[in-house]
């Protein structure tokens, strides 16, 4: 009689050591960035890594968000190659970047949803109000959270360490965003 596996998954110890591992790698090269943009990647990424999925993104590689039931989901099945709408709505293009931050290119379709539009500035309005509020941007990374699945805690754990080392190239990580702004725009009119 063939034994079942416990780990079926194989999340043991040594792959997400390895998955860790992968991610400190990535973010060896990060450039510094302007808070605005680190404000902008954390939203989208926090939004795409609060979506369920149940696989390891690679880098570089494509992959669609959808909505259904009020949920939002990643997979690795383009619109095209669904038959009829059992994906459900098509949300957008989502790309992991080479520095482990998410970028989301919204389709029509969403973009004409005033629902769908009306929950995402309410989301980007509550994390702005989040790093504003914030007495320094290190306090805006995001935390060990274990209501996310597997892969979500551990590409929020990269993302997190990606954005604190271009916070810290920018040497702004220990200022708030009022402080980081300013700082940043007069390193840049002294250019």
């Amino acid at each position: 009689m063939a034994q079942r596996n416990p780990n079926p998954q194989g999340k043991g110890l040594v792959p997400i050591l390895a998955t860790l591992a992968e991610g400190r790698a990535a973010i060896a090269d990060v450039p510094p960035k302007r808070i605005e943009q680190v404000s902008t990647e954390l939203f989208t990424s926090l939004f795409v890594l609060e979506s369920d999925f149940k696989f390891k993104p690679t880098a570089g590689q494509a992959y669609w968000l959808y909505r259904k039931e009020g949920r939002f989901w990643l997979s690795q099945i383009s619109p095209e190659e669904w038959s009829g709408n059992l994906a459900g709505q098509f949300v957008g293009k989502c790309f992991l970047e080479e520095d482990l931050t998410w970028t989301l290119d919204l389709s029509d379709e969403a973009g004409e949803d005033a629902e769908l539009m009306k929950l995402i500035e309410e989301r980007h309005r509550a994390l702005e109000k989040e790093i504003r509020n914030a007495k320094t941007l290190e306090e805006i990374l995001p935390r060990f959270n274990e209501s996310l699945a597997f892969y979500q805690r551990a590409f929020s754990y990269a993302l997190a360490h990606s954005l604190r080392a271009s916070l810290t190239k920018s040497g702004i990580l220990s200022l708030n965003y009022d402080d980081a702004q300013a700082q940043q725009s007069l390193a840049a009119a002294s250019k």
